[in-house]
């Protein structure tokens, strides 16, 4: 929110005059500053939707301002083909009925893959090129003691598995097909840096992928990628995949074989403490948000941003509490981050933030927000009824439509 700054001095009492006019100039600023206030808290606004299921939701993922898909505890995955006006149960995968669908991704309508967060083979893969009628496990956790976090692609048929560290390394696995094959990766960047650390499986966020773009192909057809992923203690992993190369670092960041590691958020040894989502809207601004579920109404170091894809800094004046999820609004023009105890928008890539509601949140894939207890919303901005879009770059990939 844009701070009016007033003139300390001011004689408060009516006279003829000059102090009339000073005292009627303060008053106008006055009502000006609530107006713009009001007019920027209406900005944008939740329009809750009716989801048919009671199911906590921790996986969204919009392909397009109709399009969506949404997963969650015992085995829920839920589509909507119509902006959210209908919101349709999924048939459950063979087995899954009690697996909880941390994360979900989709191309369109009729191909998705669903991912389970939980112990051991509790964390699996399917994919469904039907819209949900029937699925295929494509993947099971093959570390007894392993756990997944998160599932992401970047638009192209590039995507990601983060999991929890075995033998002191978090687990990642890679696919370059769509998801049919994947590649287990085994490199010193994910060597951990406290015992005891791991991501977070609140909202599939704790993962994100930045394309880094090559000046002499089209867009998203770039080969190497951004790797970044928050884990507790409020620590960033960065690195950069095929070839893995360096991110510069500087300002006391830890680099060691072409790696990257900072800690923007400082959040001690906590295991409920750290960086719950990392999200960027180019190869350079980014978000990480995160703190302790612990203590969700503690707005104590809850957000960092960076402006050149390399320094990270704490916000100055950060969400209110915990927050679990991010997302970058290009209607607006702004950040919105989210949590159990509401979310916040921010107007200069995640300096500042103010209250946007009050609501209790996991995740969001804007348009919409997901929740406990089978919570959708959609979010509208002032002055328009449809909204921005997060869609991938690239249609289905060709592994898929087969």
């Amino acid at each position: 929110m844009t701070i009016i700054p007033f003139e300390r001095n001011v004689e408060f009492f009516w006279s003829d005059g000059l102090q009339s006019q000073r005292l009627l100039r303060v008053v106008c600023v006055l009502a000006l500053a609530g107006f713009f206030s009001a007019t920027q808290q209406a900005h944008a606004q939740w329009q809750i939707e009716r989801s048919a299921t009671t199911a906590s939701l921790r996986g969204i993922h919009a392909v397009s301002a109709n399009i969506a898909w949404a997963s969650g505890a015992d085995g829920t995955v839920l589509r909507t083909l119509d902006g959210g006006q209908s919101w349709r149960s999924c048939s459950v995968p063979a087995g899954a009925e009690k697996l909880d669908f941390r994360s979900v991704w989709a191309w369109d309508g009729d191909h998705a893959m669903v991912m389970s967060s939980g112990p051991g083979t509790e964390s699996r893969l399917y994919s469904t090129h039907d819209g949900c009628r029937t699925w295929s496990l494509v993947l099971t956790n093959p570390d007894a003691d392993g756990f997944w976090d998160g599932l992401q692609f970047d638009g192209t048929r590039f995507g990601v598995i983060l999991g929890d560290p075995i033998r002191g390394s978090f687990t990642m696995f890679v696919t370059y097909d769509g998801g049919s094959q994947w590649t287990r990766q085994n490199n010193a960047c994910l060597r951990t840096m406290e015992p005891k650390q791991g991501a977070f499986a609140a909202s599939n966020q704790s993962l994100a992928i930045v394309p880094i773009q090559d000046t002499n192909s089209s867009r998203g057809t770039g080969g190497n990628r951004q790797i970044w992923f928050g884990v507790s203690g409020g620590w960033l992993y960065g690195f950069e995949l095929t070839p893995l190369k360096l991110i510069a670092a500087t300002n006391g960041d830890s680099t060691e074989n072409g790696c990257i590691h900072a800690q923007p958020l400082p959040l001690g040894a906590k295991e409920s403490a750290g960086i719950f989502a990392v999200a960027f809207h180019d190869d350079t601004y980014g978000l990480a948000v995160g703190g302790d579920y612990a203590q969700p109404r503690n707005g104590t170091t809850t957000a960092a941003f960076t402006a050149d894809g390399i320094h990270w800094h704490v916000a100055f004046h950060p969400p209110a509490g915990y927050r679990s999820t991010v997302a970058w609004n290009p209607t607006d023009a702004t950040w919105i981050a989210a949590g159990p105890t509401g979310s916040d928008i921010s107007r200069d890539n995640g300096n500042t933030w103010q209250p946007l509601d009050h609501g209790s949140w996991n995740a969001i894939s804007l348009p919409f927000a997901v929740g406990p207890d089978g919570r959708i919303a959609r979010l509208v901005s002032w002055g328009q009824m449809h909204v921005m879009n997060q869609a991938p770059i690239a249609a289905v990939p060709a592994s898929a439509k087969e």
